[in-house]
């Protein structure tokens, strides 16, 4: 196998984490190259497992950052992008919109056109995945799940600023030639998740017995992937999609926000040895966020169909292994809630 240079941008975060140890641990002729900024969200924490691999290079550096991206492209001949990084919490984009655009956006296109320059068009055995998200489609009602043929309808910052990235990388391959691809997955959980999304901050909150906010009545639905699931299908897609092609990946797992939670307040009431009944005491309803969309539902059966790719666990395993994880690794949790995991790249990189 001919040894290929893979950039994976965004790779010490949540879901990003998990795909460079898969591509590290699978494919040792791989020379995986993680860039992040290590924001709070980029937690190099999350791969010390793999930090001494031979096949591993991580690069500290932002996507927004034209001159800095073309210069990594021309030293390290990249084959192949997986692109990850992208603010993605949709109460900070509410909060500070124009960071979402300059890091969704113009640091989607400066990848772009670093690959653009480097590969010369000469676009043989490149690829350029965007991994990007349901959101973009906007909200569903009661009933239908979200196809790749879906009409774009963002409802926030966020959303919008992923719909922008999607349309240029689309773009790049009509006018340019270009080999992308482009997934759209619905929300993830599992380890390593940074604690203001849902699941982690609800599993942080009930382990201390914090008050857990639920937006609303807690009557929004969304579907749930389990992230080693979604590493799994970047690696399918990477390695087996179609060029120019887009794929919804979701885990036909669809649960209300309320009820997911009293959900997992049962499930640690008995793994916390609390008595049955005594998390659900702390959900607190709390004023609705601005533009919160009702319902997403992915129909991934194109994906599946064609790659033959489906989650590996239920919803209820998967959340059960997250938690034991979660209890497991306080010492992480405790370190990324008091921004001491901050400190981890200076002492393992600065003098590097």
């Amino acid at each position: 196998m001919t040894i290929k240079n893979i950039l994976i941008t965004g790779g010490a975060g949540f879901i990003g984490s998990h795909v460079v140890r898969r591509f590290v641990n699978l494919f040792p002729n791989y020379n995986i190259f993680n860039l992040d900024k290590l924001t709070y969200a980029g937690n190099l924490e999350n791969l010390k497992d793999v930090e001494n691999n031979s096949n591993y290079t991580f690069i500290k550096g932002d996507i927004t950052d034209a001159d800095f991206i073309q210069d990594l492209f021309h030293k390290y001949l990249f084959d192949g992008v997986i692109h990850l990084a992208a603010e993605s919490h949709v109460d900070r984009s509410i909060s500070n919109p124009l960071e979402f655009v300059i890091t969704n956006v113009v640091g989607t296109v400066n990848l772009l056109n670093a690959a653009k320059t480097i590969w010369h068009n000469n676009y043989n055995n490149k690829v350029f995945y965007h991994v990007s998200t349901d959101e973009v489609y906007g909200q569903l009602g009661d009933e239908g799940k979200f196809l790749e043929i879906t009409a774009y309808s963002p409802n926030s910052p966020y959303s919008a600023s992923k719909a922008s990235s999607d349309h240029f990388v689309r773009a790049y391959h009509h006018t340019y030639g270009m080999p992308i691809k482009i997934s759209n997955c619905s929300n993830n959980y599992g380890s390593h998740h940074f604690p203001e999304k849902l699941i982690p901050l609800m599993i942080n909150n009930i382990i201390h017995n914090k008050p857990l906010p639920v937006y609303g009545k807690g009557e929004n639905v969304r579907d749930w992937l389990f992230v080693e699931d979604h590493a799994r299908a970047i690696d399918y897609i990477f390695h087996k999609g179609k060029i120019g092609d887009t794929y919804n990946i979701g885990g036909n797992n669809e649960w209300k926000n309320i009820e997911l939670v009293k959900f997992l307040c049962a499930l640690m009431d008995a793994k916390l040895g609390r008595a049955s009944g005594e998390n659900e005491k702390l959900i607190t309803y709390v004023t609705d966020r601005a533009g919160h969309d009702f319902r997403y539902a992915i129909d991934a059966s194109k994906f599946m169909n064609e790659l033959g790719w489906e989650p590996s666990v239920t919803f209820e395993q998967g959340l059960e292994k997250t938690v034991d994880w979660y209890m497991a690794n306080s010492e992480w949790l405790q370190n990324v809630t008091t921004g001491n995991y901050q400190q981890y790249y200076q002492a393992m990189y600065a003098k590097r």
